[in-house]
C-alpha cells in the first residue's frame, strides 16, 4: 500500500488482511468495508485543504478496526492498535500520536483541536447528510448492530443521540460539509426522531 510508505513502513499485506478480516466481522452491519469506502470518497472530494492527509487517511481505515456494539472504549482499541502498528514501523512517533488522537475524534465527543480532526469528524459523520434513502439504510443498519437491544432501550438511546446531534450549533464544522450537508443532516435526523418516539407512544 503507497499509504504504508508514508509512514515508513513495508509488508503491509499483514496488517490490510487484518483489517480486512475486523470489517467482516458477522456483528456488523454499518460499520463495514463500505463505510469505510464512503469515507474515503469524501476524503477524495473534500481532503485538499488537509494539512497531513495521509494521516487521515490511515485514522479512516483503522477507525473502526475494533468495533463492538456495546463497548464504549472501542475507538480508543482502535487507536492503541494504530500506535503498535506505527510503532512496529519505526514511523515517526509524532505521526503515530497524530493518528492516535485524529481516532479518538471519532468518539464525538470533545470539539476538533485543528482541522484534520474537524475534517474528520465530519467525514465519519458524513451519512447524516446523505440522501434520505441512505440515511434511512444507515439507521436500519445501526439498529441491525444492537439488534441484543430491546426495542424500547434502543429508541430511547439512539433519540438521545439524534437529539445531541441537532442540538449542536452546527452539525459539521467544515466548509463543504456546511454547505452541502448541513441542511439535508438536520432534516434526515429530525425525520428519524419522529418515527422513533412516535413508535415510542404506540
Amino acid at each position: 500500500m503507497g499509504l504504508c510508505s508514508r509512514f515508513g513502513c513495508t509488508a503491509c499485506e499483514d496488517r490490510f488482511a487484518i483489517i480486512e478480516a475486523a470489517y467482516s466481522e458477522q456483528h456488523r452491519r454499518y460499520h463495514t468495508a463500505a463505510h469505510l469506502q464512503e469515507c474515503l470518497e469524501l476524503l477524495d472530494r473534500v481532503g485538499g485543504p488537509a494539512e497531513r492527509r495521509h494521516e487521515i487517511e490511515l485514522a479512516i481505515w483503522l477507525h473502526d478496526v475494533v468495533y463492538v456494539p456495546w463497548r464504549s472504549d472501542n475507538e480508543e482499541r482502535s487507536a492503541a492498535m494504530a500506535v503498535r502498528w506505527l510503532g512496529a514501523c519505526d514511523a515517526d512517533p509524532q505521526a503515530a500520536d497524530r493518528v492516535r488522537r485524529l481516532i479518538l475524534a471519532t468518539k464525538h465527543v470533545e470539539p476538533p483541536r485543528d482541522h484534520d480532526e474537524a475534517l474528520l469528524q465530519d467525514i465519519d459523520l458524513g451519512v447524516l447528510g446523505a440522501p434520505p434513502e441512505r440515511y434511512d439504510e444507515y439507521e436500519a443498519q445501526i439498529r441491525g448492530e444492537y439488534r441484543r437491544l430491546p426495542s424500547f432501550v434502543f429508541r430511547s438511546r439512539r433519540s438521545r443521540i439524534l437529539r445531541s446531534f441537532l442540538a449542536r450549533e452546527t452539525i459539521y464544522r467544515t466548509p463543504w460539509f456546511l454547505e452541502h450537508r448541513e441542511a439535508p443532516a438536520r432534516r434526515n435526523l429530525t425525520r428519524a426522531l419522529e418515527r422513533l418516539e412516535g413508535s415510542r407512544r404506540v
